[in-house]
């Protein structure tokens, strides 16, 4: 069988394999940025997939070696918010100022019955 386009090239690589990689590696993309702007309404996410070809040729050109690579695409990083705590004396953190503590007796209990 001759080959002339990339279209039938993809789908005989490694029986299939390397298209369905592919479908799945763009498919699961999709999902991971459309759950980020769902989560996420402000901003925009993208990120590349790709099919990479390592092409050798040897001894007179009569064959070609074909090594396909699909890239592990990289998402882009959330931008989390800052929360601000008190530092504690043994080094730990509290939401609630130190001083302030010791002014009203220290946190008071919640009454549930409003």
């Amino acid at each position: 069988m001759k080959i002339r386009d990339a279209k039938t090239l993809l789908a005989t690589l490694e029986g299939g394999k390397v298209n369905d990689d592919l479908s799945n590696t763009l498919n699961a993309t999709v999902k991971a940025l459309t759950d980020m702007a769902m989560d996420n309404h402000r901003g925009t996410f993208k990120a590349r997939v790709s099919l990479h070809f390592d092409l050798v040729v040897e001894d007179g050109g009569e064959m070609v070696a074909l090594n396909p690579q699909i890239p592990i695409p990289k998402l882009p990083q959330l931008k989390r918010r800052t929360t601000m705590y008190f530092t504690t004396d043994d080094g730990g953190f509290s939401t609630e100022h130190p001083q302030q503590m010791d002014m009203i007796g220290g946190p008071r209990e919640i009454i549930h019955n409003r």
